[in-house]
């Protein structure tokens, strides 16, 4: 047999509805994240390519130095400042000279792809073709990553302004506000008091009192 389960005085009732946590915000896009995949389908590209079976010829001479250079620049001078942009991905101060570094690093290996349409066997242009594609398409993606950064940026900038000045403003505005008026209540008028009225003493000799008007006696009728 089964029970219902018993619920206890002053117990609330479970509700059937969780309020749904807030997501957390998304972790920026590191640099080596975007562009390192990139560098390491050029890195095992340039390794592979046989110079020698190009034809002979100052650029066969000049893309192997390229070639050569790319791949110390990969090993010795990019670590580093991928190293620094990926520990503020955040700050453009930090991935600016990256950006920078991958700008000429492109235009090295473009070089030696155009190079390659001249003197290289066909399957190692191809080969070049796809690397330098794959590496164009990472750094307008990282492009793209830092411009969006840089707009999030600009925007919280120009938010805490504005908010600043409205601040400011409403501090000014209480400032220079008068003090409201304290209503001032009349004070009453004092009673008047009333003066008593002087008492008339009768005078002993038969005078009138004083303020009393004098009376005259009776006129004596004439003898005939």
């Amino acid at each position: 047999m089964a029970f219902a389960p018993i619920m206890l005085f002053g117990q609330p009732a479970p509700s059937s509805a969780t309020a749904a946590a807030p997501a957390p915000p998304a972790a920026p896009v590191t640099p080596s994240s975007v562009i390192q995949p990139a560098l390491n389908s050029m890195e095992s590209t340039l390794n592979s390519l046989k110079i020698d079976k190009w034809k002979k010829g100052t650029i066969r001479e000049e893309a192997g130095e390229n070639v050569n250079a790319i791949l110390k620049d990969l090993k010795t001078n990019v670590p580093p400042l991928m190293t620094d942009a990926d520990a503020a991905p955040g700050a453009l101060s930090k991935s600016i000279p990256l950006m920078k570094h991958l700008d000429a690093l492109y235009d090295v290996l473009l070089r030696v792809e155009e190079g390659a349409r001249v003197s290289a066997p066909g399957d190692q242009v191809d080969q070049l073709e796809a690397a330098l594609k794959q590496f164009g398409a990472a750094r307008i993606q990282l492009y793209d990553t830092m411009a969006q950064r840089a707009d999030t940026q600009e925007k919280q900038v120009t938010d805490l302004q504005a908010e600043i000045k409205a601040q400011r403003a409403a501090a000014e505005e209480h400032k220079a506000a008068p003090p409201a008026p304290v209503p001032c209540t009349p004070p009453k008028p004092a009673a008047k008091k009333k003066r008593p009225a002087p008492k008339t003493t009768p005078p002993a000799n038969g005078q009138p009192a004083q303020g009393q008007p004098a009376q005259t006696p009776p006129a004596q009728p004439k003898p005939q």
